[in-house]
Parts: structure tokens; C-alpha cells; sequence
């Protein structure tokens, strides 16, 4: 996908529920586009379509239509906007915009366009950003894509492997499952792994490190039991800001029905800043169960972190 676009049109709406028309330039500032009747403390401040979007659109159906029609504020050339992700960026000028919602709900009859030809690009196809830093924007400014890596890091806690006497299995098995989770998304993940000993002081400083890269997700394998060397939930407890009881007593909950020792797993999950941690079981069985349940709140997870009221 190409990095570098152009402003078409920029274009603005003094009330809700009107398209908005293009003008010479906008400014934006905290609050979204300045005059427009979407700015405010909110997520959705500004709103991109491609334009490749309308023309397909006035090829489909036969209606001429010009920018802004589908109330859009930036109409766009050169950036494939059905590839970009939540969290990525658009740069244009001194103005710096981070992408916090792909489409909309559709208005249906509301909608000046629906109500004429039956259709709307904007619910699938556009796309809603919120303020960085702030400038002004003309017809004819470069746009530049700045995609953002979702990192994970996968720690196994294991004592013989980490000593060579056996390959871990369970490392390369959520491995494989993070990245079916998601191949089908706009996510573009980078899975780090690394086998430690389960030595409390080594996985502090690895969780640490992890934290403090940016890392977005870290998952533990291994140490959740009530053994002795079983150091995993303490450890990941004492880095994290919150505690996420929740998920883990779910899990728990779900497969103890059929297997009651799974009650003696101690596993947490929590958040260190924009980081969530998961303690996981080390066993493969165990990796597939809990990664199936912890994933249909992950991705919620992201954007409550980030501030983001995605529902």
C-alpha cells in the first residue's frame, strides 16, 4: 500500500445531518475541525474518504456526486484507506492525525444519498480520526501514511527449557494462534518470544523492558500453578496498574466444569499503562483455551486503553 497521498478537497458542515462543501482550507485543533459541526471531545473528530470511493460509487450508480456529499471534512487520493488500522497515522503538513475508527453505522434514511440511490460509501469505506497535533490543510497538501505495528511479546517460563533439556511447545503454538487471530483483521502484529528460567528477578526486568518498549500485549506461558518455582502470577501482578479479575475467573470458571484441577491455574490478567499481560498456563492445551477466550476482549481492550469509545 503506498505511503503518500494527496488532499483532494477539504470540506466543512456547520450542522449535523448536512453534507458539508468544500472550502479553500480548514484548520484543526484539539477539538477536530474548527467551524465544523462535528468537532468536540471525541474520537471521531475528523473524517476521511477516498476518492477512488466516490468514483467507484458514481460508477455503480450513475449519480454524480462531489466531495463532500458523504460528509466528509478530507477527501483523499493515493492511500488504500480499506487497509489502514485503528492507531495509524496521517501526517499532512505540521498536522498529525490518528486513525480511531474504520466506518460508521449507517443513517440509512437519513441520509440525503441513501434515501436517493439506496447506498452510501462512507459506513464501510471512511474513515474517523482525532487530533495529534494541529495546522491547517489545503486542496493539493501530501498526506503521508504512517502505519503503526501492533507489538506483542510471548515469554515462555520454563526452567528445562530455557536449559536446552526440552523444546518448548507452548511458545510457538500461541505464536501460531495470535497470528490466525489476526490474519482476517487490519492489524499488522510483530510477535516477540523468549524463554526464561522461572526466575522472578529475570522476568521482572523482561516485563519491564516490555512495558517500556511500547509493547501492547505480553503473554507469560508457564509458572501459574501452586508449585514452588510457580512464580508467574506474582511477578506479573506486581508490574500491572489494574488487575482484570474478570477474564482469568471466567476461564477458569468455563473449564473446571470438565477438568477441576484447571482451579489450581492462578493466571491473571491486568494492564500496565497502554500494556495489557496476560498470565498463562504452560501447557499447549491450556495456551489454545485461554488465548480462545482472552482474545474476544483483546482487541476492546486496545481501544479502552487508548481512549478510544469503540463499541
Amino acid at each position: 500500500m503506498s505511503s503518500e497521498g494527496k488532499i483532494v478537497s477539504v470540506n466543512v458542515s456547520v450542522e449535523k445531518g448536512t453534507i458539508k462543501l468544500p472550502v479553500e482550507s480548514i484548520t484543526i485543533d484539539d477539538r477536530g475541525v474548527v467551524g465544523d459541526a462535528h468537532a468536540g471531545a471525541w474520537h471521531r473528530q475528523v473524517s476521511v474518504l477516498g476518492s477512488d470511493s466516490i468514483g467507484s460509487f458514481i460508477a455503480d450508480t450513475g449519480r454524480e456526486t462531489k466531495p463532500g456529499e458523504f460528509a466528509e471534512n478530507l477527501t483523499m487520493s493515493g492511500i488504500d484507506l480499506m487497509k489502514v488500522a485503528i492507531l495509524d497515522r496521517l501526517r499532512i503538513g505540521e498536522v498529525e492525525l490518528e486513525i480511531s475508527q474504520i466506518g460508521k453505522e449507517c443513517h440509512g434514511d437519513k441520509c440525503a444519498i441513501f434515501r436517493e440511490v439506496g447506498k452510501c460509501v462512507m459506513p464501510k469505506e471512511g474513515i474517523f480520526c482525532r487530533f495529534v497535533t494541529g495546522g491547517e490543510i489545503r486542496p493539493g497538501d501530501a498526506v503521508e501514511y504512517i502505519p503503526r505495528t501492533l507489538k506483542i511479546a510471548l515469554i515462555t517460563l520454563s526452567d528445562r527449557a530455557s536449559a536446552g533439556e526440552y523444546t518448548d511447545r507452548s511458545g510457538p503454538r500461541a505464536r501460531q494462534l495470535i497470528e490466525e487471530f489476526f490474519a482476517p483483521t487490519r492489524w499488522r502484529e510483530q510477535i516477540d518470544s523468549v524463554i526464561l528460567p522461572d526466575e522472578a528477578d529475570q522476568l521482572t526486568d523482561a516485563l519491564n523492558k516490555a512495558i517500556a518498549d511500547g509493547v501492547d500485549v505480553i503473554f507469560t506461558l508457564g509458572g501459574t500453578g501452586v508449585g514452588p518455582r510457580d512464580i508467574a502470577p506474582e511477578t506479573v501482578s506486581a508490574v500491572c496498574d489494574k488487575i482484570v479479575p474478570g477474564i482469568m475467573e471466567s476461564i477458569r470458571l468455563k473449564y473446571s466444569a470438565n477438568k477441576p484441577s484447571v482451579l489450581l491455574s492462578r493466571g491473571v490478567a491486568g494492564v500496565a499503562g497502554l500494556t495489557q499481560l496476560y498470565a498463562l498456563p504452560g501447557s499447549v492445551r491450556a495456551v489454545e483455551e485461554y488465548l480462545a477466550e482472552i482474545f474476544k476482549t483483546l482487541e476492546h481492550t486496545l481501544f479502552m486503553l487508548h481512549g478510544l469509545d469503540v463499541h
